[in-house]
């Protein structure tokens, strides 16, 4: 299909309604972004250091990887499913509507990037004056998982290095992937448009409640820097060997959790930089996911909220969180969820109202 004059005409105005519609979502950022960075100028001085590394990471994510795979996956579809119907399709998956929604949302991605970026700087923040919580937190996962430190019950269950593998690529590959590609799907989709602000206003509340607020007001570092925060090494020292084992393996989380510690000791930002694990950001993210899926697809619903499981019991396995850290994550998404549904702002832009933006009467 070869654009004309009508078809860019209708592009831009229907890229720029789409945009418009989005727009509580450019103000939250920037307020986020803005009072985030006065916080962290008060407390460490502000750094330009995460936006430098978030912002390459970014634009090769959102204006090369995801986009080839949208396209890739949908080019695909086309010419194994369809045979005397595919320019049609084609014509479809470039029309001007779903290009303006594609447009749209990737600069909606671009600017999510300065609020990932203040998030790490606030998460870098946040323990200048030490983890205080552990050894309050790990007791009281011990006091409700009878008298026993949950690692132990779960190890109870397998030790196996292949299983570890399985954990490790799930919770430091998959995650990321489902979770921002859920994530870009409901940013550049014109099919996501009655739920887009509802979901990206949760997904950043989840961010700012879990990460930032609850992780700051009771700040712990997890069961894998016990040892470093409380000088009691022995009562994960067993969970750390187990885990060590497995240092070789590409994905290693002992690789991942020793590059963390290496950040904070050296003052350095990186990507993921800043420990904190009370609440849990796996856990939340993973359960927000499941109840915008269960809205749409019960079935499917329900294998997401199997996986919000899977994804507590990986953080506990792995030594990255205290039971409780997923247990509290769980109501505090709840809750922002059912919150966020009754907000005025995060009600969709009707159709009829966005038509008359994209084509305003002459």
């Amino acid at each position: 299909m070869v654009p004309n004059r009508a078809y860019m005409s209708a592009l831009v105005h229907e890229t720029v309604a789409v945009t418009k519609s989005n727009r509580i979502l450019f103000i939250l950022i920037a307020l986020y972004a803005l009072t985030g960075s006065v916080y962290v100028w008060a407390t460490v001085g502000f750094s330009l250091d995460p936006y430098r590394v978030y912002g390459w990471l970014w634009l090769k994510n959102y204006l090369l990887i995801f986009p080839v795979a949208l396209f890739g996956a949908g080019a695909i579809r086309i010419i194994l499913r369809l045979d005397e119907r595919r320019k049609l399709a084609f014509r479809h998956m470039f029309s001007s509507r779903r290009m303006a929604h594609f447009l749209a949302g990737t600069v909606l991605m671009l600017a999510l990037m300065p609020f990932q970026a203040t998030f790490t700087a606030i998460k870098n923040a946040l323990s200048v004056n030490g983890f205080l919580y552990d050894e309050v937190q790990a007791n009281i996962d011990k006091l409700i998982h009878f008298d026993t430190d949950p690692w132990q019950l779960l190890f109870r269950l397998t030790d196996s290095q292949a299983f570890l593998c399985l954990v490790e690529v799930n919770y430091m590959v998959v995650w990321f992937v489902l979770c921002f590609g859920i994530l870009y799907w409901v940013a550049v989709s014109p099919n996501t448009s009655g739920f887009r602000v509802r979901y990206i206003i949760t997904f950043m509340l989840v961010w700012f409640v879990v990460g930032n607020l609850l992780a700051g007001a009771f700040i712990s570092a997890g069961p894998v820097y016990y040892g470093h925060v409380t000088g009691d090494f022995a009562r994960f020292g067993d969970q750390l060997e187990l885990l060590a084992r497995n240092e070789g393996h590409f994905n290693a989380a002992v690789k991942y959790q020793n590059y963390l510690w290496l950040l904070r000791e050296n003052n350095v930002t990186g990507l993921g930089s800043g420990i904190s694990a009370f609440p849990s950001v796996h856990v939340a993210l993973t359960m927000m996911n499941a109840l915008f899926v269960y809205e749409f697809n019960r079935k499917l619903g329900w294998a997401f909220f199997a996986y919000t499981a899977f994804i507590v019991f990986s953080s506990v396995y792995l030594a990255w969180h205290y039971a409780i850290d997923g247990y509290v994550a769980i109501p505090v998404t709840l809750a922002l969820y059912y919150a966020v549904r009754n907000l005025p702002i995060a009600r969709p832009v009707p159709q009829d109202r966005e038509t008359a933006i994209a084509h305003p009467a002459s």
